[in-house]
């Protein structure tokens, strides 16, 4: 699988149809992250500037959403993952048909 870095930050090119809501689950299950959370928003939401203290493991399931780093941005569409490690900030915007993604942790004291 082939990956795009940024400081903090890469993503998975994604080279198979997009995944089932119970398959996306079932992956980050297997890598025994925790309870994944499915989030949404509408076109052009924001989020701002932050990082957490976990490794955080996104999959986008449908729409589009742009991560931003202090390095680049990070476009995200059906299929791609996103892993985000520890410390590293991040903002976001929503494309314009809105987004759905699923999201777990892996805490740093876990690796």
């Amino acid at each position: 699988m082939a990956l795009a870095y940024l400081m903090g930050a890469r993503k998975s090119d994604r080279r198979e149809p997009v995944p089932s809501r119970e398959n996306l689950e079932a992956r980050l299950d297997e890598e025994g992250l925790t309870k994944p959370r499915w989030w949404s928003n509408g076109p052009g939401d924001t989020y701002g500037w932050h990082a957490h203290e976990y490794h955080k493991v996104l999959y986008c399931a449908s729409g589009s959403v742009v991560f931003h780093t202090r390095d680049g941005d990070i476009a995200l569409t059906p299929g791609h993952r996103l892993d985000i490690e520890p410390g590293t900030d991040h903002a976001a915007t929503v494309g314009s048909d809105g987004v759905t993604c699923v999201e777990a942790a892996r805490h740093v004291d876990e690796r």
